[in-house]
C-alpha cells in the first residue's frame, strides 16, 4: 500500500492548465467535484460584511475595522494550531484554556514576580509546549482518544487558572512592551506602508519562484495572468487596508490612534511560517499523509507517533502565543482568560475557513479566513444590539453550515473518485 504525502491543493495536476482560460476551467472543475477550497469562507465574509455595512453603517468605520483585527486575533492564533490537530483528525478540546494558564503564567512571572517581559513569553511558550508534549504523548503513546484526553485538560486547566492567579484575583499586565503586542502597539503610516510594499513584492517573488521550479522539473505551472490577478487583488485589498488603518481613528487629539496594529505583523509571520511548513517541507507532506490515512503512513515509513505528537505541541504552542495576544489586548488575566467561547471560536475559524473535520484538508489560512468570520459575525451583531445568546445561535448555524459544505463536498469527491 501506499500513501501519498502531497497536500490535497498539489492533487490537481491532472489537466496541467497553460492558459487562464484552461485554467479557470480547472478550477471550476474542482468546485464541481467538491474541491471548494476557501470559496464557501470567502463568500460568507462578503456577505457577512455587506449585511452589517447596509444594517450598521458604522461597522464600515475606520475604528470599527481596527477594532476587527485586534479583537479576533488572539481566537485566529489559536485557530491556526488547532488545524494542525484537526488535519490528523483529532480534536484539542483545552486549546482555549491552555491559553489561560499560558497567559496566566505571562501575568504572575511578570507582575508577581517582577520577572523582565521577554523571560515572561518566554516561560508562557514553554508552558503550552510542555502542555502539548503531554496531550500528544498520553493521545499517541496510550492511545487514549484526544478527545477525552483534552476534556480531562480542559477541566483541569481550568483550575490551574484559578490557583495561578490565586482564585478570582485579577492580575494586571502593564509591561508597556506586552501592551503594544495587541492593546496599544501600532506602526507610523511609513512603516505600514514598508509592510505593504515588502508584503506585495514577497508573495510575487514566491509565486515566480515556485513556478520556475516547477518548470524546471517539467511539471505544469500557473499562467503569468493568473499570478498577476492572484497578487493584484491581494495588493489591492491590503493597499485599502492600509489606508484606511493609517487613518486618524482617535478623537483626542493628543493620543493619536492612526496605523496599523502590530498584532497584524505577528498574524502574518504566523501564517507565513506554517504555510511554509506545511506546504513546503517533508514534515508537513507527513502531516497531511497521517491525516489522510494513518496505516498507510506508517507503512511507507513515517513516524506516526512523532507526527502526532508533534501537531499537538504545534496547537498548545500557538495557544500560548494567543494567550499572550489575549493578555495584552485586556491588558490583564482572570479567571476567564482562554475560557468562555475562545475554544469554540478557535474550532469554530479553523472549520469555517475549510479545515475538514475528517482529517488530511486544509491549511493555515483557513484559520485566518475563519477568524475574520467569526469576528465579524461577533462584532456586527454587537453593534445590532443583540444578545450573546443569539450570536452564539448565529456562529454554531454558520459552523454547522461549515461542517455540512466539508462533509458534502468530501462526498462528492469520493463519488468522482477524487479522494
Amino acid at each position: 500500500m501506499t500513501v501519498s504525502t502531497v497536500p490535497p491543493e498539489e492533487k490537481a495536476a491532472a489537466g496541467r492548465p497553460v492558459t487562464l482560460g484552461s485554467y479557470v476551467s480547472s478550477y471550476f472543475g474542482k468546485v464541481r467535484g467538491g474541491d471548494m477550497g476557501a470559496l464557501p469562507a470567502i463568500s460568507g465574509l462578503i456577505v457577512l460584511v455587506i449585511v452589517f455595512s447596509i444594517a450598521r453603517p458604522v461597522f464600515f468605520s475606520k475604528a470599527n475595522f481596527a477594532n476587527l483585527l485586534t479583537q479576533g486575533a488572539a481566537v485566529t492564533i489559536i485557530a491556526m494550531g488547532l488545524v494542525f490537530v484537526l488535519l490528523l483528525g483529532e480534536i484539542d478540546l483545552s486549546a482555549g484554556f491552555a491559553s489561560g494558564v499560558c497567559a496566566a503564567v505571562l501575568a504572575t512571572l511578570l507582575t508577581t514576580h517582577g520577572y523582565p517581559w521577554y523571560v515572561a513569553v518566554l516561560g508562557a511558550i514553554v508552558t503550552g509546549v510542555v502542555i502539548g508534549l503531554v496531550l500528544g504523548t498520553l493521545v499517541a503513546k496510550l492511545g487514549i482518544p484526544s478527545f477525552v484526553v483534552t476534556l480531562a485538560a480542559f477541566l483541569a486547566f481550568q483550575g490551574a487558572v484559578l490557583l495561578l492567579i490565586k482564585g478570582g484575583t485579577i492580575i494586571a499586565v502593564d509591561n508597556p512592551t506586552i501592551k503594544k503586542i495587541n492593546f496599544d502597539g501600532r506602526f507610523t503610516p511609513t512603516q505600514g506602508w514598508i509592510l505593504f510594499a515588502v508584503t506585495v513584492l514577497g508573495l510575487l517573488a514566491v509565486h515566480l519562484w515556485k513556478r520556475r521550479g516547477r518548470a524546471k522539473r517539467g511539471l505544469a505551472v500557473e499562467p503569468m495572468s493568473v499570478i498577476a490577478l492572484r497578487v493584484g487583488a491581494v495588493a489591492v485589498l491590503l493597499g485599502v487596508a492600509v489606508y484606511v488603518l493609517n487613518l486618524e481613528r482617535g478623537r483626542n487629539v493628543l493620543f493619536s490612534q492612526k496605523g496599523v496594529p502590530m498584532v497584524v505583523l505577528i498574524i502574518g509571520v504566523f501564517l507565513l511560517l506554517w504555510t511554509f511548513v506545511l506546504g513546503r517541507t517533508a514534515y508537513g507532506r507527513h502531516v497531511y499523509a497521517v491525516g489522510g490515512n494513518k496505516e498507510a503512513a506508517r507503512r511507507a515509513g513515517i513516524n506516526v507517533d512523532a507526527i502526532r505528537i508533534s501537531v499537538f505541541v504545534i496547537c498548545s504552542g500557538m495557544a500560548a502565543v494567543g494567550g499572550i495576544i489575549a493578555a495584552s489586548r485586556a491588558a490583564s488575566v482572570d479567571p476567564n482568560t482562554g475560557g468562555s467561547n475562545v475554544l469554540l471560536y478557535a474550532v469554530g475559524a479553523a472549520v469555517i475557513g475549510g479545515t475538514s473535520l475528517f482529517g488530511g484538508k486544509g491549511r493555515v489560512l483557513d484559520a485566518v479566513l475563519g477568524g475574520a468570520v467569526v469576528a465579524v459575525i461577533e462584532n456586527g451583531m454587537g453593534l445590532l444590539g443583540y444578545e450573546s445568546g443569539v450570536k452564539f445561535i448565529v456562529t454554531g448555524v454558520v459552523l454547522l453550515l461549515a461542517a455540512s459544505v466539508d462533509a458534502l463536498s468530501r462526498r462528492r469527491a469520493a463519488a468522482a473518485g477524487l479522494s
